[in-house]
């Protein structure tokens, strides 16, 4: 059957896959140059891997990414769509934890002697071969080794070093300064897509590139000119979006090679500031293994502090529920701190990015031998099927702010195909000015310094 037409007038000349920062991204291009653009959505909000939850500490918790990443240069800074909605400058400087005291400051060198040692070696093994991140690091890291593979690997990358692509690494944007948005980064994804046309609950079934483009969802059926595909590359390898013809197995095989890492926030509620840390302090430990975390407290100032387990363990930790997160959390922060933290402990939340149906995992890392995939999933399919998301981000890979710019790419790259268009009724001298609709929406109901892979310092990351 053929899908009831979205909200508006004329032909779809472009549909979106996905209303997360790629998706809006793109569709804001689009529909800026004056050709008419829907977004497809899944799920039943706005935002993909960004999203800022109100109600389940009465301030804004953000279940997803949070950071943003080289404010100087990030398009999502100069985004200004609602007066709310406040960036500011996140802190320069973070503690380790070493047992239940503060690292003193020569023990803070010896750890960042030793990580700029891992990431000088991973980078000079980049220009010869792309081998795993971990074949070539240093055997003398003594025992700041542990922390040193959270650091770059779990923490970083969502993955262990041994699964990750040394060329990819090494090919990683500085990140050493970001910002946080005091109402939470899925409220500044959300505002941004004020004035387009998105439908929620409606995933794509599949998309027939034979003879008129045609995208199937459960509503029926759409018919475009092109389609911008921003789907997580786990859900495109899952083959939960079918494509007719199948996709070239060199298109097919670049998503298998760019999988999505594990990343989970365990958000606890620590009322009066029991560990007396400041606004936004982020906290590692000096760990013995890979069952570790890192603490970003009191965000925002508020009471909310964000446990994030990643990788393996916390693959592993997430499928066993969130009863145990919290418990791991509390004994975590009990062994940092003393057993008096627990009392102290509010309300809890978990994450499980890895079970959402249409995300199923974190932000993507290249694998050991494939950092080129990123550049081939870029590449149109049957001249109409473009992908974006930070997947298709050579440099910005694994941020909000190369997940925009990806999709502003793909946009660029289909209005290139589809050629001028006269500009939308209200953007023409004659009509007059007025403001930007809400979104047109249907719904079927209502991380002293920090590191980056370069050696500067800074580990943050937005896909958490």
């Amino acid at each position: 059957m053929a899908a009831a037409p979205p909200p508006g007038s004329g032909p779809i000349d472009v549909l979106v896959v996905g209303a997360g920062a790629a998706g809006i991204a793109a569709a804001r291009r689009i529909a800026a140059a004056g050709h008419r653009v829907v977004v497809l959505e899944a799920a039943d909000r706005v935002g993909g891997r960004c999203i800022t939850d109100t109600g389940t500490f009465g301030v804004p918790y953000d279940r997803g990414a949070h950071w943003i990443y080289a404010p100087d240069l990030n398009p999502l800074t100069k985004l200004t769509p609602r007066r709310d909605l406040e960036v500011y400058q996140a802190p320069p400087s973070q503690k380790v934890r070493i047992g239940r005291r503060n690292a003193r400051e020569g023990e803070l060198e010896d750890f960042l002697s030793a990580e700029v040692r891992a990431l000088r070696a991973i980078n000079d093994a980049a220009r010869k071969a792309d081998v795993p991140c971990e074949q070539p690091m240093p055997t003398d890291l003594a025992d700041w080794r542990s922390t040193v593979e959270f650091a770059l690997g779990p923490y970083y990358c969502g993955k262990e070093l041994a699964q990750v692509s040394a060329v990819d690494f090494s090919k990683a944007a500085e990140r050493n300064a970001a910002n946080f948005c005091r109402q939470g980064l899925g409220a500044l994804i959300v505002a941004s897509a004020e004035g387009l046309a998105i439908q929620l609950s409606t995933p794509v079934k599949a998309i027939d590139c034979r003879g008129a483009l045609q995208v199937t969802t459960p509503k029926g059926t759409l018919t475009a000119r092109a389609v911008i595909v921003t789907a997580s590359t786990n859900v495109i390898a899952s083959g939960r979006i079918q494509f007719i013809p199948d996709l070239p197995h060199r298109s097919f095989d670049a998503f298998r090679q760019l999988p999505l890492g594990s990343y989970d926030h365990i958000a606890l509620e620590l009322n009066g500031n029991p560990l007396g840390l400041d606004s936004d302090d982020l906290v590692l430990e000096k760990s013995a293994d890979g069952h570790t975390a890192a603490m970003l407290a009191n965000v925002s100032g508020t009471p909310l502090c964000l446990i994030d387990v990643a990788g393996p363990f916390g693959r592993d930790l997430s499928a066993q529920g969130a009863a145990a997160m919290v418990a791991f959390a509390s004994d975590w922060l009990a062994s940092l701190y003393g057993a008096e933290v627990k009392k102290a402990i509010g309300r809890t939340h978990a994450t499980h990015w890895n079970a959402e149906p249409w995300v199923l995992g974190a932000a993507s890392a290249a694998v050991p031998g494939a950092q080129y995939a990123r550049r081939t999933m870029m590449e149109p399919v049957n001249d109409v099927v473009w992908f974006a998301g930070e997947a298709a981000h050579e440099t910005l890979w694994g941020t909000v702010g190369g997940a925009w710019e990806s999709g502003e790419r793909a946009a660029i790259a289909v209005l290139q195909k589809l050629g001028p268009n006269k500009p939308a009724p209200a953007e023409t001298e004659a009509a007059p000015k007025r403001k930007a609709p809400r979104p047109r929406v249907e719904t079927r109901a209502q991380p002293g310094q920090q590191f980056a892979p370069n050696g500067t310092p800074s580990i943050m990351r937005e896909e958490r």
